[in-house]
């Protein structure tokens, strides 16, 4: 994980708060590297919206007090469906622009949602629990959404969304570098924040307390075996943050409904810019629709 020098500094602060803490309590140590896991990097926002978000309709709706901001396109020739792209962890959806043209142009209505402590939505944390609650509400009231293109934890939490979603077989669902194995973003965050045996356990068992679920609930893979969805899933066969291994057991089962693309060099954030991919996911959403 490469870190920029606001990043390191934060980093640095939480390491020597952990070590003093869990000498006296690594529960107390544990909760401040949960808090830490849990809140977005410190990244620097646009002044100014791209392009394509001035002629969008911005939305808002409300969820557990926080307000959620997002933006709405409505194509000139619509086909009467509607498709929601989600942004991953330390992102925001003006990152995503370059998709609003081309799902436009073939006919989609397109809603982005900033994700809770991301953008210019409220909220200090996001969890995969929470962003997935925050799609199935939105679904509810903007909905229902004939398509979710979710990149990395927007994608896991897409993917958990899709277990509860009414009349999944209607819809469709694109993983582009999802956060596949929620066990991978622990361990590259331990490689990151050094802690003692004591502290990690109590941070599992954290997870375990606020999701309600075993870390591997928290799984794509698992989470696809249940969807009857059609689905594109794009992975870039040299991903550093989500690693290709770590789909090989769905990559390897073959299941009907999924279709993989692999990519070559386009790393995790590259890929859902690259216009190849763009195209390639609007040409999935097109079919059968």
């Amino acid at each position: 994980m490469k870190l920029k020098l606001a990043q390191r500094l934060l980093v640095s602060y939480y390491i020597t708060q952990f070590k003093a803490l869990a000498l006296v309590s690594p529960r107390r140590a544990a909760e401040k590297a949960f808090d830490l896991f849990c809140t977005p990097l410190p990244v620097k926002k646009h002044k100014k919206p791209p392009a394509a978000f001035e002629t969008a309709t911005r939305t808002l709706f409300r969820f557990e007090g926080m307000a959620i901001r997002g933006y709405q396109w409505v194509p000139a020739h619509a086909n009467g469906k509607k498709v929601m792209v989600l942004h991953g962890f330390s992102s925001q959806v003006f990152k995503f622009d370059k998709y609003v043209q081309p799902l436009l142009k073939a006919g989609f209505e397109v809603y982005m949602f900033d994700a809770p402590a991301h953008g210019f939505s409220e909220g200090k944390r996001i969890t995969a629990v929470l962003y997935k609650k925050i799609l199935l509400e939105a679904d509810r009231q903007f909905g229902p959404f004939y398509a979710m293109i979710g990149h990395s934890l927007g994608a896991l939490a897409a993917s958990l969304a899709f277990e509860e979603i009414a009349e999944p077989e209607q819809r469709k669902l694109v993983l582009i570098a999802p956060a596949t194995e929620t066990e991978t973003a622990i361990a590259n965050f331990f490689r990151v924040i050094k802690v003692d045996p004591a502290v990690k356990e109590h941070f599992r068992a954290l997870i375990r307390e606020v999701g309600g679920k075993d870390i591997d609930y928290f799984s794509v893979n698992r989470a696809v075996r249940h969807i009857p969805s059609a689905i594109l899933w794009v992975h870039d066969r040299h991903d550093s943050i989500c690693p290709i291994k770590d789909i090989q057991p769905t990559l390897q089962a073959s299941p009907a409904h999924i279709r993989f693309q692999l990519t070559e060099h386009l790393g995790h954030n590259r890929i859902y810019k690259d216009a190849g991919v763009i195209r390639d996911v609007v040409s999935f959403l097109e079919k059968g629709s």
